[in-house]
């Protein structure tokens, strides 16, 4: 490497450091609509359709990013969110972006905070296809309840059981030359699960990590 190619490493450097192999990782966007109710804001959340994967779960409306259909994440968050429970974009005034979630299966969500002036979700048009109803919690029940925090342990596995019971192997680490020990699952890392127990059902996972994040901004002074 000589000066010149330095100078344009220093060029090709970028001006917010974005995510290393984020291209490996399912991206999606969800939105955190806020609604006031009787002089309170409360959350805006779905129950999955069991028609679709992970079918009855408590989630924010959102999607996967497409990039024939968005020119950014909150397009695509958007998108989703009028796709799925039938609010008109313009009935929607985004606030800001939350922090970005990392989840060990594979996936990054980016989570975006929006307001709502509708009053009445009832008179939202759902897509029962992917939503069997939305029904709205006030942020004041989960500032007041904290969540159940749980762990669970995150290995790589460098091969895998096939249906057949076939070992399929992913990284030939010994035939590669790193050494025995990547011949097995390796790795010690943690990842937190939040738990919300609500009239409504248990809400967990990225859903609750989100709102997690909220309340804990709004414990934090304006400076």
């Amino acid at each position: 490497m000589n000066e010149s190619e330095i100078i344009k490493l220093k060029y090709n450097l970028p001006k917010i450091p974005g995510i290393n192999g984020r291209e490996d990782y399912l991206n999606s966007a969800v939105l955190v609509l806020l609604i006031k109710i009787n002089g309170e804001y409360h959350f805006i959340f779905q129950k999955r359709s069991q028609k679709i994967r992970q079918g009855g779960e408590i989630c924010f409306p959102g999607g996967k990013y497409d990039k024939y259909l968005d020119k950014n994440t909150q397009d695509t968050a958007l998108r989703e969110t009028v796709e799925e429970i039938g609010i008109l974009p313009e009935h929607i005034t985004i606030i800001g972006a939350l922090d970005f979630v990392i989840a060990p299966i594979g996936v990054i969500v980016e989570p975006f905070l929006g307001i709502t002036e509708q009053i009445d979700i009832t008179q939202f048009k759902i897509n029962t296809d992917e939503v069997e109803n939305i029904f709205t919690l006030p942020v004041s029940f989960f500032r007041n309840n904290p969540p159940e925090i749980y762990q669970t342990q995150v290995k790589v596995h460098p091969s895998y059981k096939d249906e057949q019971g076939k070992e399929i192997m992913l990284f030939p680490g010994k035939a590669l030359g790193v050494g025995d020990h990547y011949t097995k699952p390796w790795g010690y890392g943690k990842n937190t699960i939040f738990v919300y127990h609500t009239k409504e059902g248990v809400i967990w996972g990225l859903t609750a990590r989100i709102i997690y994040d909220v309340v804990e901004k709004l414990k934090l002074q304006i400076e």
